[in-house]
């Protein structure tokens, strides 16, 4: 029987583009129902600008009040070498230095090219050898200002990251509406240009066939490492027209019916879906010069 390892995202990802801010407390009740459920490896913050993203403004506070075991993988997401340094000055596991595949979508999402982008974050990252760096490239198939990415150029900007020191790379389909067809395409050519790092996708949801890529991407290429979140929340505010990311609950059932191993009990991840569900509910809206971001 195949086996998968998920990280749920929904403390990052699926929290950024919410127009709440839920509190830090309940935060870390949801971490506490996420590793419930089995779940060891858990995105639980962003190291970005507080005003462009205020909704992740308690990093620091999230990740020192994390619950540690030896079992449990935390990490956090950084843009630039501002975000590096400061995640570096906290205990979190893994810091992911993340770059786009398109022009435009780096522009809208770092406020710089891809190039310099990628300059930034080498140098942040040689300055800390001591830490452990996983990579990250968002649009990677399909751009919502470039339109589609080729494998080619996936391939280009991939190598670029690798060249970073990542050890693993997570490839984003960020508007959800890349085909199967282009995931595994996308995914097969970076896997066989650099064999020496894991490929991990971080799939979103917009016409209902992340599921079957997911299930596609075990079988016909034996990718084991998937991104998703807790009750499907989540995209990118700076992609216009990004749906949500897969729900881990739903990845976890399909995976299943597959006859693909998880190692998730359900019944807790269900549990975890509603806390996540409910805390956003109940949070209070973002103070309006924040909403108008």
């Amino acid at each position: 029987m195949p086996r998968v390892h998920i990280t749920d995202v929904y403390l990052r990802d699926g929290l950024q583009d919410e127009k709440c801010i839920v509190p830090t407390e309940d935060k870390l009740a949801v971490l506490d129902a996420t590793l419930a459920s089995g779940i060891t490896t858990v995105e639980i913050a962003s190291f970005v600008s507080p005003t462009r993203v205020p909704q992740m403004a308690d990093a620091e506070e999230v990740v020192s009040r994390a619950p540690r075991r030896s079992d449990i993988r935390y990490t956090a997401l950084t843009l630039n070498g501002r975000g590096v340094h400061r995640a570096a000055e906290t205990d979190i596991d893994v810091i992911q230095v993340v770059t786009s595949a398109s022009e435009g979508h780096s522009r809208a999402n770092a406020g710089r090219s891809s190039e310099d982008a990628l300059q930034d974050l080498h140098r942040a990252v040689a300055a800390h050898p001591d830490r452990t760096f996983i990579g990250g490239v968002s649009t990677a198939f399909v751009c919502p200002f470039d339109g589609i990415i080729t494998p080619a150029r996936l391939v280009e900007v991939c190598t670029r990251m690798a060249d970073i020191g990542v050890s693993s790379l997570g490839l984003a389909d960020t508007l959800g509406i890349a085909t199967t067809d282009q995931v595994l395409a996308g995914a097969d050519a970076v896997r066989k240009a650099l064999p020496e790092l894991t490929i991990s996708l971080h799939l979103h949801n917009a016409h209902d066939q992340a599921l079957e890529t997911a299930v596609r991407a075990v079988l016909d290429l034996e990718i084991e490492y998937f991104d998703s979140a807790l009750a499907g929340y989540g995209g990118c505010p700076f992609a216009p027209g990004a749906h949500g990311n897969l729900a881990t609950e739903q990845l976890v059932d399909r995976f299943h019916r597959a006859g693909i191993d998880t190692g998730i009990d359900t019944a807790a991840l269900a549990a975890a879906a509603d806390l996540a569900r409910s805390v956003v509910d109940r949070a209070l809206p973002l103070p309006t010069s924040a909403s108008a971001l």
